[in-house]
């Protein structure tokens, strides 16, 4: 059960990432444009997730 629901919830965010049409977000809908704040965005910018010692 540990490994089902990280496979299945990659699996769906797959599915909802592969909808969307070219130049546009996939869960707004929203047109993608060259003036959009993320376009600045870099790896540095993202924090690491810490992981759960379980």
């Amino acid at each position: 059960m540990t490994k089902t629901f990280p496979l299945i919830a990659l699996s769906l965010s797959l599915l909802l990432f592969g909808c969307a049409e070219p130049g546009r977000y996939p869960i707004s809908g929203e047109e993608c444009a060259p003036t959009d704040p993320v376009m600045d965005l870099d790896a540095a910018d993202c924090m690491p997730v810490p992981s759960s010692a379980t």
